[in-house]
């Protein structure tokens, strides 16, 4: 009988262990953003369209476009129109966007320069700005700096297997 119990002893089922991991990561940055300028282009567009119009120009090869270029913006020729055949309808539409024209030297710091689309920054100060990590505690402060990015991360990782 005591074979018997014995034997019943270690068939009875045990707790069941398993792997627990934990994970704690913080981190801080703090950037200072550079001087920058983007600049865009603007180029030259010429359209010309209409309906019982005829049209001349004093190139008898081309109606209207462009001719020469110069810095970057081309000479135009505009043609004349008359109507087709009088007293019946008609359009007549042409349009012109000159573009920007393009610079002979570096611009100077501080001009704004002959360009449709332009953006500049100036570089960030760090001044009082500050960042602190200390036991998972993080603490970020602006103070007095410009054209900074403090970014902050707390992350917690729980794995059960």
């Amino acid at each position: 009988m005591k074979k018997l119990l014995l034997l019943a002893a270690l068939c009875v089922p045990t707790a069941g262990f398993c792997d627990i991991q934990s994970t704690i990561t913080s981190s801080v940055k703090l950037e200072s953003l550079s001087a920058a300028t983007s600049a865009d282009k603007l180029g030259s567009s010429y359209s010309i369209s209409g309906t019982n119009i005829t049209t001349t120009s004093g190139d008898a090869a081309s109606v209207g476009g462009f001719g020469s270029v110069t810095n970057g913006v081309p000479a135009v020729t505009m043609p004349s129109a008359t109507q087709t055949t009088a007293g019946e309808t008609f359009s007549f539409t042409q349009s012109y966007l000159e573009g920007d024209a393009t610079a002979g030297s570096a611009p100077t710091v501080g001009t704004v320069g002959n360009f449709s689309d332009l953006t500049s920054t100036a570089q960030g100060s760090v001044g009082t700005a500050a960042v602190t990590l200390d036991h998972h505690t993080m603490s970020l402060t602006g103070g007095t700096g410009t054209g900074v990015v403090l970014t902050g991360q707390f992350v917690t990782d729980l794995t059960v297997d």
